[in-house]
């Protein structure tokens, strides 16, 4: 895959800041008088008091519903349990885990080997608790990631964040003795992005005072940091403009290919890339939309969008593999070397990723949202090379993901990993696998696998295809609880995202086999445009001007369930949260005689001011600027705050969201929340203190979370 700057990782986590704002942001030129403004301040007294108010009356009216406690208690119990897989990323010798249970709710930072992690019940070794930390601190510290330096690991950058925020404070580790390193690197909270050079070197984009961050809230500075060196003395090597969404760099440490990219995105989708070539700068001529990973002596680029090389044009989608300097010389596109092409897209099938092994690379690919897994390798002299490709035989169809473990920078010793991969498998009635497999020799080994958490018998899946308001062809996928019929009376969720080209595929949930299916209720998951499933073409239908083809793809989806009687309105709810969230607000009120419930979690919703608060600046290539004229009138139609008004008969609406959200900002679901109260609308609103975009910090809050909204869906849906 393409190393992702910190930004843009979290970015895709459901669509960012240094620390929360006291105050609301400065009013956008067409917003004159929101009466409701002052819910903007986060932490604000008056704000906080009309949270806990509206939470104590949520609880009240859901904490009734006959089921919550046992959801409550069922969900914990699930989220506690040891029956999980232990995911792992490899470092050196070693594979590492976070993870969580009753005994360790904040978690355990800890490592095995590959030998002993092929146990039942492999040996852990601790390197962090989180939990004793955070005692021994007095912080509510919340995992948030580590990057350490090879080829030993010894020297880590740890994350850690305060409540589950997307800021996080940055301080070296050293996890052979297990303790942090005194007078080490070390960054106060911010959306920092730091990446290894040297044991003695970083490169550092953070909040380094007035000036260094973007519109969006991101490092708009990247620095050159020598160990014992002040933050503000260190060296400035590359600078983005204030408009951007945020500058980062890429460290590529293989021996002998060693490289340092930096990056300015333009919007989200857009970047300008440069090599670092001595003390200069080389910009790298390919598409801004494009993206470029480095493998070896190879470039490997990811299209967006169509490119034309001579007499070739490569369709958006497409994954090409080239010399890797031979792409860095080219002074424009005709001096481009000759690429070949790993995948190129069809009608159905799409590029879900790639990995590298030490001599293959492995794509992972999207055919009408079910998983497959290619395997390419050269073959021939450098001079006259072609690439062969096969299909690896994997589980099908439904969710996998394929992600070699080859470590480059080992590449100058043997590394007995060198073609070696983990593969992911899992659908909606089938408990996740991992599986290892090798690309020098057939045959998957199943490393661990994931228990029945709920009785499938009886359930189904379907996928079907429904024509949108323009013809487009739309997939969706029904689950179905034993004894189910196409009567109109099943308790239906339907849940969508529709943005920011992130795919809803198959997932095995033991919270729905237990809450939902077990109960008789049907689970429909949309695969609409702005997503993607079909790639780039398939999520660029449906942003800016025409943002609302997502609504139309899910309300096609919802009439379909209705016309071919799997439920009815009063017995079909909706469900999405962050881009979602937005989804299901504007579909709401576009078609509210379709829905019984709906569900509005971590929500964008008023998008007049969305761009102002928070990271929402980096979104306007998703959605575009409200203060555009024009790009207001499109945006306008579907904003839910500004189309929501008295009198509207509507379906029951739970708003959820978070404190500590600093990615979308809760005041979009408190405003909307208090101007339906005033219209005589009675949603419920919950928000969480903590927890972040992700909405929980802990199992603890997740199970309340997800009690309050599974009693909510039945209180409503099973009349």
């Amino acid at each position: 895959m393409p190393l992702l700057p910190a930004w843009f990782a979290a970015l895709l986590v459901c669509l960012p800041m240094t620390t929360l704002p006291a105050k609301a942001a400065e009013p956008s030129r067409q917003d004159a008088a929101d009466p409701y403004r002052w819910l903007e301040e986060v932490q604000g007294e008056r704000a906080l008091a009309w949270v806990r108010e509206r939470n104590q009356a949520t609880r009240g009216v859901l904490e009734t519903q006959p089921r919550f406690a046992a959801m409550r208690d069922g969900f914990r119990a699930i989220l506690d349990s040891r029956d999980k897989i232990p995911y792992v990323t490899r470092r050196g010798d070693a594979l590492y885990n976070f993870w969580r249970d009753a005994e360790h709710p904040r978690g355990l930072w800890r490592r095995s080997t590959l030998a002993e992690y092929r146990k039942a019940a492999p040996t852990w070794e601790t390197v962090i608790d989180l939990d004793a930390l955070a005692l021994i601190e007095g912080e509510n510290w919340v995992w948030a990631g580590a990057t350490c330096l090879a080829p030993d690991y010894r020297r880590c950058l740890v994350s850690l964040s305060r409540g589950g925020a997307d800021a996080h404070v940055v301080r070296e580790f050293d996890s052979t003795s297990k303790t942090f390193v005194a007078g080490g690197f070390a960054l106060p909270e911010a959306k920092s992005d730091v990446a290894w050079w040297s044991a003695d070197t970083v490169y550092v984009g953070t909040d380094f005072g007035p000036g260094s961050l973007t519109d969006s809230g991101y490092p708009r500075v990247i620095k050159r940091w020598q160990r014992g060196q002040p933050l503000a003395a260190a060296t400035i090597m590359f600078e983005g403009q204030t408009q951007d969404v945020a500058a980062s760099v890429q460290v590529d440490r293989t021996p002998g290919f060693e490289r340092v990219l930096f990056s300015r995105a333009t919007d989200f989708y857009n970047s300008e890339q440069f090599l670092l070539q001595g003390a200069r700068l080389q910009k790298i001529n390919i598409p801004s939309d494009a993206s470029i990973s480095f493998w070896r002596e190879r470039a490997l680029l990811q299209l967006r969008s169509d490119w034309v090389l001579g007499s070739t044009r490569w369709p958006a989608g497409s994954l090409l593999v080239g010399d890797a300097n031979a792409v860095l010389a080219a002074a424009d596109t005709a001096a481009m070397p000759p690429l070949q092409a790993l995948f190129t897209p069809s009608a159905t099938r799409s590029l879900a990723g790639f990995s590298t092994t030490r001599s293959q690379v492995l794509v992972n690919v999207l055919d009408d949202v079910a998983g497959k897994l290619e395997a390419w390798r050269p073959e021939g002299a450098p001079d006259r090379q072609r690439w062969v490709g096969r299909e690896i035989k994997t589980p099908f169809p439904g969710t996998l993901h394929a992600s070699a473990l080859h470590d480059p920078e080992l590449a100058e010793r043997t590394d007995p990993l060198a073609e070696a991969y983990t593969l992911t498998y899992t659908d909606f009635l089938t408990p996740d696998s991992l599986l290892l497999g090798h690309t020098d020799r057939e045959g998957l080994e199943t490393l661990k696998a994931l228990p029945a958490q709920f009785d499938s018998s009886g359930l189904r899946v379907e996928q079907r295809f429904v024509r949108s308001k323009d013809g487009t062809r739309v997939p969706y996928f029904i689950v179905w609880p034993k004894g189910a019929t196409a009567d109109g009376s099943n308790p239906t969720l339907l849940n969508g995202y529709g943005g920011f080209e992130v795919s809803k595929q198959p997932w095995y949930s033991a919270g729905f086999g237990t809450a939902w299916y077990r109960h008789g209720g049907v689970l429909v998951v949309a695969n609409i445009r702005g997503g993607g499933e079909y790639g780039p073409a398939w999520h660029q239908a449906a942003t800016l001007a025409g943002k609302q083809r997502s609504y139309d793809d899910f309300a096609a989806v919802a009439e379909d369930l209705i016309a071919t009687r799997v439920t009815s309105p009063k017995h079909l709810g909706i469900q999405g949260g962050s881009n979602g969230g937005l989804l299901v607000g504007a579909v709401m009120l576009q078609r509210p005689e379709l829905f019984g419930a709906v569900v509005c979690q971590v929500p964008l919703l008023d998008m007049r001011r969305y761009h102002l608060l928070l990271a929402g600046a980096s979104w306007m290539a998703e959605y575009g600027n409200p203060d555009r004229a024009d790009e207001w009138d499109w945006i306008s139609k579907y904003s839910p705050y500004q189309n929501v008004k008295a009198g509207m008969k509507l379906p029951k609406l739970l708003l959820t969201t978070s404190t500590r959200d600093d990615r979308v900002h809760p005041g979009h679901a408190r405003k909307m929340a208090a101007r339906m109260i005033e219209q005589g609308h009675a949603p419920l609103y919950y928000e969480n203190i903590e927890g972040g975009h992700a909405g929980a910090a802990d199992n603890g809050q997740k199970a309340d979370m997800m009690a309050l909204e599974f009693a909510f869906l039945w209180q409503q849906l099973a009349r």
